[in-house]
């Protein structure tokens, strides 16, 4: 009685192809699975997350210690003082 019946669905499925076109439709289901796909990788992501943030390093740059900069500005320091008796 108060149920759908195929044949109903059928004809608004028809109705909703005629206003938008296949094309149309045809770019919103890949968007709704690329939607559906990106939520589904963020969940995993979380789950994820606190061991890849511990292997992890802050940018692409390679860490260096003050003693390493000390170092170098010294022997620039002398490279130039070299240079200079020269």
């Amino acid at each position: 009685m108060g149920g759908i019946s195929i044949w109903q669905l059928l004809i608004i499925a028809l109705i909703i192809v005629l206003l938008f076109g296949t094309k149309k439709l045809r770019t919103l289901g890949g968007d709704l699975g690329s939607a559906v796909k990106g939520f589904k990788k963020a969940i995993g992501d979380e789950d994820s997350a606190p061991v890849a943030k511990k292997e992890t390093t802050d940018a692409d740059f390679e860490q260096k210690k003050i003693t390493d900069e000390q170092q170098a500005a010294d022997q620039t320091k002398t490279s130039q003082k070299d240079k200079e008796q020269v």
